[in-house]
């Protein structure tokens, strides 16, 4: 396992529509083992494959930050296919270090996911877990939640962020 570089807001990868993953890999499954390690080192819940310049329909989510093996969960071309209710609360983004606004999700969604074995099962989240599988299924589609505000709104969280990197 290795933390992996984690690129940042500006970088026209991020912008990628990320391509279906094919056939499991030993190199995929070095790839989640570095983007589980690369979100417990950042303290994220979750990192999808284009965080760490992979264009590849393929995030992790980890709500335990490393504490409970259970609750690590693998997305492989993932697709939500309902959604119901809304949530308002704080986002983040390990792209866009520094930065949490408030941000509306659904309160719970359901999610078409890939095993390793090419079979398919539903997920289903609330709360904190359907946050972050809307928030890592955007990254695969090239969309940071920063892309929800309007553009005064982006254009003031761009100078901040930029004034924050500049301080670094």
């Amino acid at each position: 396992m290795a933390v992996r570089f984690v690129i940042t807001w500006g970088d026209p990868r991020l912008k990628i529509n990320s391509t279906d993953v094919a056939e499991w890999t030993p190199e995929l499954e070095r790839l989640v083992e570095d983007l589980l390690e690369t979100g417990i080192e950042a303290e994220g819940v979750g990192i999808a494959a284009p965080q760490v310049g992979v264009n590849l329909n393929l995030a992790v989510i980890d709500p335990s930050s490393g504490q409970d093996p259970a609750q690590k969960i693998i997305l492989i071309n993932p697709e939500i296919i309902r959604s119901e209710g809304s949530q308002m609360g704080p986002e983040g983004c390990l792209s866009i270090p520094g930065i949490h606004e408030v941000l509306e999700r659904p309160q719970k969604v359901w999610v078409k996911n890939r095993r390793r074995d090419g079979s398919w099962e539903e997920l289903v989240g609330e709360d904190l877990l359907a946050r972050a599988f809307c928030h890592e299924i955007d990254h695969l589609r090239g969309k940071l939640f920063v892309d929800y505000f309007g553009p005064v709104k982006r254009q003031i969280l761009q100078r901040r962020y930029n004034k924050q990197r500049a301080e670094d």
